[in-house]
């Protein structure tokens, strides 16, 4: 992936330790420390519980909701994997203001916020065993750049493109904020099962996985920046958190009824999906009868 030298967000804060600069895995670099994330992961992707609650059972502490995120200067960090979210991020932004505008509407970007260990936000307490993850009380998007570490050794998706992906999922949670959707699920959501309830999760999943496809055709139709391989690295990463795969890979039986996220196949197919034609109207995982 050609990223460097291309456009940095205005809208990354960097609330890691010392304000950023060394405070990552450098792409396709070696890191430490990750088992308990790894842990968190599994629990909160493959089992359907909501993250928050994994962080406080690892470390007994309680889940806070407030206060909010301490107030943090946006800026343009300096060290290699800072400066590669905020290219990518502000390749989002590129992209979905040229589809938000030709479907008749205004794009409001979302922040990223780079952390270390854990960050108050709008929707509680985060933290780095959670993943990346986006808070629509905020409107930003939260990550410790040790989770691709995480990404590449123990759940085996390496690669910068893989990278890529998990934030423009992310970005994927923004857009359904905006179109209203989330708070349409939310609403529903209330009235479910828990079996139900993590169905609908599934086809949220699913549908942000679809829109990072959307970006990832346009992307590449302005940019020309993918490589060999980096498609495949992406569909990788989708296939390596699918929810029938974690839950193998923490030796516990595939118990459908359970997922929240969607199948390896699902998140592959769905990516792809929104990859093949590049266009948002394709990614209604909530009219399909069939995932």
């Amino acid at each position: 992936m050609k990223w460097e030298g291309q456009r940095e967000s205005d809208n990354v804060e960097d609330a890691r330790d010392g304000g950023g600069g060394g405070g990552g895995l450098p792409i396709g670099g070696r890191g430490i420390g990750i088992g308990g994330i790894v842990v968190a992961l599994l629990a909160s992707w493959a089992f359907g519980i909501n993250p928050l609650t994994v962080l406080s059972a690892l470390d007994g502490s309680t889940v806070q909701t407030a206060p909010g995120p301490r107030e943090v200067a946006p800026t343009h960090p300096q060290d290699e994997p800072a400066r590669f979210v905020s290219v990518v991020l502000a390749d989002t932004e590129d992209v979905w203001t040229g589809i938000f505008r030709a479907n008749g509407r205004d794009y409001q970007a979302p922040t990223l916020r780079l952390f270390t260990g854990r960050e108050a936000t709008a929707c509680g307490t985060g933290a780095a065993a959670m993943g990346p993850f986006y808070c629509p009380g905020d409107s930003k998007v939260y990550i410790d750049l040790s989770f691709y570490q995480t990404l590449r050794d123990r759940l085996g998706a390496p690669g910068d493109f893989a990278q890529a992906y998990v934030i423009a999922h992310e970005v994927g949670h923004h857009v359904q904020h905006l179109l209203g959707i989330s708070d349409k699920v939310d609403a529903a959501r209330r009235t479910m099962s828990e079996k139900q309830a993590n169905a609908v999760s599934v086809r949220v999943e699913l549908q942000a996985d679809c829109f990072a496809g959307v970006w990832a055709q346009h992307s590449q139709q302005s940019k020309g920046w993918l490589e060999a391989g980096d498609i495949d690295e992406a569909l990788n990463a989708a296939s390596r958190i699918g929810d029938d795969t974690l839950q193998r890979g923490a030796g516990r039986a595939v118990v459908p009824e359970s997922f929240t996220h969607g199948t390896s196949e699902q998140r592959q197919r769905w990516f792809k999906r929104g990859l093949s034609q590049g266009d948002m109207r394709d990614c209604d995982t909530f009219s399909v009868k069939q995932l």
